[in-house]
């Protein structure tokens, strides 16, 4: 879980705060445009990251960028999309990976 104390560091190019997340979703969360609705969400709040299926039926997302966007994306996927049952939604703090850019669906 995230703890008190939130990694942050700056993002070099816009000297703004930036947050980092990892996720592990479990539920119904595979086969119901979770990694597509993740991404196209993501894309749309202009964070950095990627999502993928697990092959244990879970999603995993890490994503990073300004503070209340990251918590916006996790937030929502606590419910995910409409056809998801999202049972848990794991969040630790996590560090941005160097030459990723963009949001992308990894298979």
């Amino acid at each position: 879980m995230v703890g008190d104390r939130k990694a942050m560091a700056e993002n070099p190019e816009a000297g703004q705060p930036v947050v980092a997340r990892h996720l592990l979703i479990s539920g119904r969360v595979q086969g119901v445009f979770f990694r597509a609705r993740t991404r196209d969400l993501a894309r749309r709040l202009g964070l950095h990251g990627w999502v993928r299926n697990l092959p244990d039926g879970r999603v995993e997302v890490k994503v990073w960028g300004e503070p209340s966007q990251v918590e916006e994306l996790v937030a929502w996927c606590h419910q995910g999309p409409p056809a998801a049952r999202v049972t848990h939604v794991a969040v630790e703090d996590a560090e941005p990976e160097p030459g990723v850019t963009g949001f992308h669906v990894r298979f």
